[in-house]
């Protein structure tokens, strides 16, 4: 008898554990890898609309930086009461961005996308030059002439303690869902 109790103890224990585990493992996937942003605007049209719902991988940055073409998202100045914004890098730490005649040159060479965007029309501030400190990025929307970015006084440069995580995947709605390149 007293064995049969051992081992239905051990049994409730073992299943225990298992739950536990299983509750730890859902809990860190969704922490890391499905918080929740919603894109406000349309500054980043056609790669993620406004109002669409995209998952943030917060872990992404925590043992590397963000490479030129990511989707960060990021509160504007650091401001914790600011809404976040998501935005493409395209300048990295050290780097010069300047916009001359609605074209990007890094380091005073033309940076050719892969994608086809619009030729920007208002240089902004990187018209003259933005000269990136350490852990400094530039940004852009994907819809260049609709976006206020690192080329606006309101955004400027991100600081990369202001960066939230890479935004890997659209949600919501269903007709967008799908993994962002």
């Amino acid at each position: 008898m007293k064995t049969k109790k051992s081992s239905l103890l051990k049994k409730i224990l073992l299943w225990a554990f298992e739950i536990l585990v299983v509750i730890l493992f859902a809990y860190v996937v969704v922490y890391f890898f499905g918080q929740t942003r919603t894109n406000i605007g349309q500054s980043m049209d056609t790669t993620i609309s406004g109002g669409d719902t995209v998952l943030l991988n917060t872990l992404a940055y925590q043992f590397s930086s963000p490479k030129r073409g990511d989707v960060i998202a990021f509160k504007p100045n650091g401001s914790n009461t600011a809404y976040t914004s998501i935005k493409r890098v395209i300048g990295l730490p050290g780097e010069t961005i300047q916009i001359k005649d609605g074209i990007i040159y890094i380091d005073g060479v033309v940076y050719l996308e892969e994608k086809s965007y619009p030729v920007i029309t208002n240089a902004g501030m990187a018209e003259e030059g933005i000269t990136l400190g350490d852990r400094e990025y530039f940004v852009l929307g994907d819809n260049r002439n609709n976006s206020e970015d690192s080329r606006f006084a309101d955004v400027g440069v991100v600081k990369s303690d202001y960066i939230e995580g890479k935004v890997w995947f659209i949600l919501s709605p269903s007709g967008h869902r799908g993994f962002v390149d």
